[in-house]
């Protein structure tokens, strides 16, 4: 195998709290759980920690707090082997996500941004050099949309592949203003983006829409069936999923990003790509929390290899 070359994240770090109730509660609801657990998270970190388990070099842009959270997170993320010297220790507190999950794995999350809100633009500019050096810049919407489309700005300068996960879906970004080579959404966020549900629509009019926002892959996961692709093809692509009976659904998709960028990084086609991330997010599915479940690279090409025998 030859050695990867870098992915650039631009993200959000977080404190996950951790809650499991029987069912999640309907609006205005109070439901009890008996359990309370903190986890390392956010998108920015679990993507990151992803790529890194790829053998994937990191190049992470981020911000925590200079609370005793913030600490204790660089010094792990150290021990993962990512470079924290791009990631800023502001005043404040470092950022939280309010997680809770129910039997069947679904889940609702509350995120405070704290000091992931603190990374601007000028902070991007900062990094224009290390950016300019990746293989893939790997951005998600838990950090301010300027710090985002910066750091594609700078890809697209340099034709360094730009993937986007927006998550939380943020309806007024700018698409126009970048071009985005891998857009990566499960279903609520493809048509939040799309303004419609493609896959009840004519192809013609999926193409037309992804060339008005210059997309150039939509990358649809939809849980345990087949990732959707829509391009300038003539056809869908259709990739398998891993089945797995799923204990936390939580860092899936994170867990899929991260891949995905660290193969993308690395050479690999689209299929092959999407076939590992989708290893990858239904592994972590099997854990609880965001980043310890996430398997590393010889743990998805082990299962990889078993697919293909079994097909």
């Amino acid at each position: 195998m030859t050695e990867a070359k870098s992915v650039a994240v631009i993200g959000s770090l977080n404190i996950d709290y951790f809650t499991r109730v029987g069912s999640l509660p309907a609006p205005g609801e109070t439901v009890c759980s008996d359990s309370l657990n903190l986890f390392r998270g956010g998108k920015g970190a679990n993507q990151a920690i992803a790529a890194s388990r790829q053998g994937s070099e990191i190049i992470f842009i981020g911000a925590v707090g200079n609370d005793e959270h913030g600490k204790k997170y660089l010094k792990a993320l150290e021990k993962e082997g990512i470079d924290i010297a791009h990631i800023d220790s502001v005043k404040g507190n470092t950022g939280a996500a309010f997680i809770t999950v129910d039997r069947s794995g679904e889940n609702m999350i509350v995120i405070s941004s704290g000091a992931n809100s603190s990374l601007t633009r000028e902070h991007i500019k900062a990094k224009t050099k290390q950016i300019s050096s990746a293989g893939a810049v790997l951005g998600q919407f838990e950090v301010p949309i300027s710090s985002i489309l910066e750091a594609a700005r700078i890809a697209n300068q340099n034709e360094i592949p730009v993937i986007i996960n927006p998550s939380p879906v943020e309806k007024s970004f700018p698409w126009q203003e970048i071009r985005t080579d891998y857009l990566l959404v499960n279903e609520y966020e493809a048509s939040e983006v799309l303004g419609f549900e493609p896959w009840n629509k004519e192809l013609s009019l999926v193409r037309q829409r992804l060339h008005e926002l210059r997309v150039e892959n939509l990358i649809i996961t939809r849980g345990g069936d087949d990732t959707l692709v829509y391009n300038r093809g003539d056809e869908v692509l259709n990739i398998s999923t891993l089945p797995v009976l799923p204990i936390d659904t939580v860092g899936a998709g994170d867990a899929f990003a991260g891949c995905f960028a660290a193969r993308i990084s690395n050479g690999e086609s689209l299929e092959d790509a999407l076939a590992a991330a989708n290893c990858a997010g239904a592994l972590t599915t099997l854990g609880a929390g965001a980043q310890n479940p996430i398997p590393d690279r010889e743990r998805v090409d082990q299962h990889l290899e078993h697919l293909a025998q079994s097909q």
